[in-house]
């Protein structure tokens, strides 16, 4: 497939004219825009949203290498008959969390990429606790995000 630096009116005008394609027409889109053959028995409703993220994929990019890593981490569990772990929580920034830790109660708001403790940028929820407690401590334990393992 030709990757050349496309403009957005151009990315649009493609979209838009995908659902005036056919069946057969969406096929020869994923072959041209896909590396592989198109699959048969394909649904016209799944290629025209297949051909879709692929033309927005190669305009704007793709998933990031986290999300892929842990998609073939899952895909290789999957094959292996392994259960999937599934990933913590994920605490959306601006959130406030509260610990009351002998007598006192301390108060950390979860950041972009950090967190806030007394007014100072912290790279994780452990290393808060770890200053709290002086000891090591699982963050999301400590804060009561996650419950302690029984095992």
């Amino acid at each position: 497939m030709n990757r050349k630096k496309r403009s957005q009116p151009e990315i649009e005008a493609d979209l838009e004219g995908l659902e005036d394609l056919s069946h057969a027409e969406l096929k020869a889109q994923w072959n041209e825009h896909y590396d592989v053959p198109c699959p048969k028995h394909m649904s016209r409703k799944f290629l025209l949203g297949a051909v879709a993220y692929r033309i927005q994929e190669n305009a704007f990019g793709g998933l990031k290498k986290s999300t892929k890593r842990r998609l073939e981490k899952v895909a290789a569990d999957l094959a292996a008959g392994r259960p999937i772990k599934q990933p913590g929580p994920r605490i959306k920034p601006g959130t406030r969390l509260l610990r009351e830790w002998n007598g006192r109660v301390h108060e950390v708001i979860v950041l972009e990429t950090a967190v806030q403790y007394r007014g100072e940028r912290w790279p994780s929820l452990s290393s808060v606790a770890r200053e709290i407690t002086g000891a090591r401590w699982s963050g999301p334990r400590f804060f009561g995000l996650k419950e302690a393992s029984h095992g």
